[in-house]
């Protein structure tokens, strides 16, 4: 699973990827489409129940879990018409899985805005806007095709063909796809056709070093947006992420105490970006490692062990189950099983977060 870094151009975005990401590329010049080609990185989400669970389970190494994140160029008005660099950034946001917006929040002469001055609003409705027109180029060209083959009589066909008719609609009406109910056959069609509006949203606002709690009158309007929209929001200063990337960790904890923060900005920003894009972790442990593995929610134990391997969900027989409160409390798996704590599920059992697992399988 993958999550798009977008916005207009000037508002953070690449400062914020490469903090987020460490990167050590240059300092981006102040001036629209420095990114040429999508940047991609992997970074680790922060996760403090894996050190919980060490202290109990020392390993050799302990794995977080991963997300990548792609620096997708600033999109323009008209973008959708080949204004700017056009829809070849749009085809860069068709392929991830759901889109960070990173939308400016502060005010400051020396950064030049594209639109001419801050307002949040504008720039979210300017990148909604381009991508709607997308969305609507996209079934407009791909709508009557799918018609004619609906009367085939094909039941995949007219299903194709009456989810693209519900979604020209919904787009035509002025709403993204992502606020329309779609059952979950419609929005597997929906996925497959790969309309952008669809895709979960997750508004991150860049904001000033005197406003990183994002308490600010430009924060409360994305919120006020977000909020009627079906998406959230996180606050996050990408100048001084930028400046935190640069120290060592004794220099970086002095420094977050100094501003009153617990945390880089990556956790909270890592953490939402799991929710939007509707995932979990589970958890093994072990004295080789203790590691975070990332599912959907409402995987099943087979799905869930499919991740490590697929021998794991071919072969699945059972999974042992238990929490890091059991463990925090009886301080051992052996411990745990003595106590009665260890469950043992099978086949349908949905998986919850922050569940300890041990799969049996036979192939």
């Amino acid at each position: 699973m993958e999550a798009g870094i977008v916005g207009l151009p000037n508002v953070g975005k690449s400062t914020l990827f490469n903090a987020l990401t460490c990167s050590t590329a240059a300092q981006s010049a102040n001036y629209p489409f420095c990114t040429i080609e999508p940047n991609e990185g992997v970074v680790s989400v922060p996760d403090e129940r894996l050190h919980r669970i060490t202290k109990w389970i020392p390993p050799q190494k302990v794995i977080p879990a991963a997300l990548k994140l792609v620096d997708i160029a600033g999109i323009v008005k008209g973008a959708s018409e080949g204004e700017g660099l056009g829809n070849k950034f749009l085809s860069h946001i068709r392929e991830v899985d759901a889109i960070l917006q990173v939308v400016r929040c502060f005010v400051d002469d020396d950064i030049t805005h594209v639109g001419g001055g801050v307002n949040p609003l504008s720039d979210i409705e300017t990148i909604e806007t381009e991508l709607m027109l997308s969305d609507m180029q996209t079934l407009e060209n791909s709508l009557p095709k799918a018609q004619r083959s609906a009367k085939s009589g094909d039941k995949e066909a007219r299903l194709r063909a009456t989810v693209m008719e519900k979604c020209q609609e919904w787009i035509n009406s002025g709403k993204p796809l992502r606020t329309c109910d779609f059952s979950e056959d419609e929005k597997t069609v929906v996925s497959a056709i790969g309309l952008m509006t669809a895709k979960p949203v997750l508004f991150v606002a860049n904001v000033a070093e005197d406003d990183l709690d994002g308490q600010g009158q430009l924060v409360q309007q994305v919120r006020d947006y977000a909020a009627t929209n079906g998406a959230s929001v996180v606050p996050i200063c990408a100048r001084l992420e930028a400046e935190l990337a640069e120290l060592d960790e004794a220099d970086r904890n002095e420094m977050l105490l100094s501003v009153g923060l617990k945390e880089p900005g990556l956790g909270p920003l890592a953490r939402a970006t799991y929710r939007t894009l509707g995932l979990q972790s589970y958890f093994t442990a072990g004295e080789k490692e203790v590691r975070a593995w990332t599912i959907p929610i409402g995987a099943t134990a087979p799905q869930a062990a499919g991740v490590i391997h697929s021998d794991f969900e071919r072969g699945f027989i059972r999974c042992e189950v238990y929490t890091l409160e059991d463990l925090e409390t009886y301080k051992s798996e052996k411990e745990i099983r003595a106590a009665g704590k260890l469950r043992v599920e099978g086949k349908s059992y949905v998986m919850q977060d922050g569940d300890i697992c041990h799969f049996l399988f036979n192939v």
